[in-house]
């Protein structure tokens, strides 16, 4: 019996030793809710891919799709002179936008820096341009009230003692290749790296609002936790930057601290995403065309209204999203791309108030057909997002004794509580529901906006 209790305490022991490793740090439900109290507000940001490889116009991932050699890629360091760059520019488009917070790539995939790191020659500074492009963009979005985050790439095509893996420009055609490929090449020494670099934009910028890294390639001839060290780093993280809210991609989604939110990739979410049966805070991050960096021949570009019916959605279901330009060569947000933003902020202008501080509504309300809701619980105001116009009569089921008063979100004009005309329409109106008398002619918005004061 004695033994049998000795093993059980030793079960136990070792149950909360694994706990214990699983955990980054320690931080209670309610003090992460705090921490991301801004980003969970604020709902629509600004993804920023920048670096060389907008010289080449053909898509951030041009030197491994294409297969270009270090030799051969370096023609777009030598030429690198974004002589346009002017980032107050792109801070104000943001802002008009009716974006909070941006994120730059501080290094993307082909190795190449756009801040002055001492651990590499392969950076802006030692490009024509010759300035530290990251610092420039800091002041600039600090100056309009814009939070900041910077995106890191863990990839790396460019150094030279990172494990070649099946997304790298070299990666060989056969599989019992890798090891000979990569017989001289040290992975803990990248690790070394890695950890210095992320040091370096988390301590030589100031406050750092959002991290975002990326990503993790697990499973045969890739990379994962391991190769990247990511608990190590992530602890760093949290060491020299405690507020930072940091994104999902260093494979340890098992680690209590790992990560703040997950990132759905180019996709709209049908619900709120869940982990382990619990609803998680969520961000989309999105193209306006098909590439992150610039491509001066890519067509594939949304509408104004997909960009915005994108936008209502994932703030109907909980999420943010971060929406992406690819800056030319010269420095210069693209031309579509300022288009397509203008017509954004047009709509924000007048309906920020149904994204910013709004969520998923309560299940007790029931949605209207060719509607979206989003809700503000602080507020306790209801908005209905019209996404086909309705002719004149506009009914709400089960809302009868909930509404105090409603109102066009866009001009705050009153929109009356009615039956509808006619006899017919009386009888077709449940006991319950609440008919809205609209007007005829649509507003001049794109998609109108129903706010809702509920009692």
């Amino acid at each position: 019996m004695k033994k049998l209790i000795i093993l059980c305490l030793i079960g136990i022991i070792n149950l909360n030793l694994i706990a214990q490793q699983k955990k980054i740090w320690d931080e209670t439900e309610q003090e992460k809710t705090e921490r991301m109290a801004w980003w969970t507000n604020d709902r629509f940001g600004m993804f920023i891919h920048w670096g060389i490889y907008s010289l080449a116009a053909r898509h951030e991932w041009v030197k491994t799709r294409e297969k270009i050699s270090d030799e051969n890629y370096q023609k777009y360091v030598d030429n690198f002179n974004p002589d346009l760059y002017n980032p107050k520019e792109w801070a104000k488009l943001a802002k008009a936008a009716g974006m909070k917070y941006a994120v730059i790539t501080t290094k993307h995939h082909d190795g190449f820096t756009l801040f002055d790191s001492k651990y590499t020659e392969y950076k802006v500074t030692n490009t024509p341009y010759g300035k530290d492009a990251i610092k420039e963009f800091v002041e600039a979005f600090r100056a309009e009230g814009l939070k900041i985050g910077f995106y890191y790439s863990i990839i790396d095509w460019k150094h030279p003692e990172y494990t070649i893996d099946r997304i790298h420009p070299l990666a060989p055609k056969n599989d019992k290749d890798y090891k000979t490929i990569n017989k001289d090449r040290d992975m803990g020494k990248y690790r070394e790296y890695l950890k210095n670099q992320v040091t370096e934009i988390l301590t030589n910028y100031g406050q750092v609002d959002m991290l975002w890294l990326d990503y993790s390639i697990p499973g045969k001839n890739g990379k994962g936790k391991d190769d990247w060290g990511s608990v190590e780093l992530m602890k760093l993280i949290r060491k020299l930057q405690p507020g930072i809210i940091v994104n999902d991609r260093l494979d340890i989604l098992d680690y209590e601290g790992g990560w703040d939110f997950t990132t759905p990739e180019q996709f709209k979410v049908s619900e709120w995403p869940t982990y382990e049966g619990k609803k998680i805070p969520w961000e989309t991050c999105q193209t306006f065309s098909g590439s992150w960096g610039y491509y001066r021949d890519e067509l594939t570009w949304k509408d104004n209204k997909q960009l915005l019916v994108l936008l209502i959605e994932s703030v109907s279901k909980g999420g943010n999203v971060l929406l992406n330009v690819g800056p030319t060569g010269r420095g210069e947000i693209d031309y579509r791309a300022k288009k397509a933003l203008s017509k954004m902020g047009d709509w924000m202008k007048y309906n920020g108030r149904a994204i910013y501080g709004c969520t998923q509504a309560p299940d007790t309300f029931q949605v209207p057909d060719n509607s979206i809701l989003t809700y503000n619980p602080t507020t306790n105001r209801l908005y209905i997002h019209l996404l086909d116009y309705p002719l004149e009569n506009f009914t709400l089921k089960g809302m009868k004794g909930k509404i105090k008063y409603a109102q066009f979100l866009h001009d705050m004009s009153e929109i009356q509580i009615k039956n509808p005309h006619g006899a017919w329409g009386k009888k077709e109106l449940a006991e319950q529901d609440v008919n809205l008398r609209l007007p005829v002619v649509k507003p001049n918005i794109e998609i109108p906006v129903i706010e809702i004061i509920l009692k």
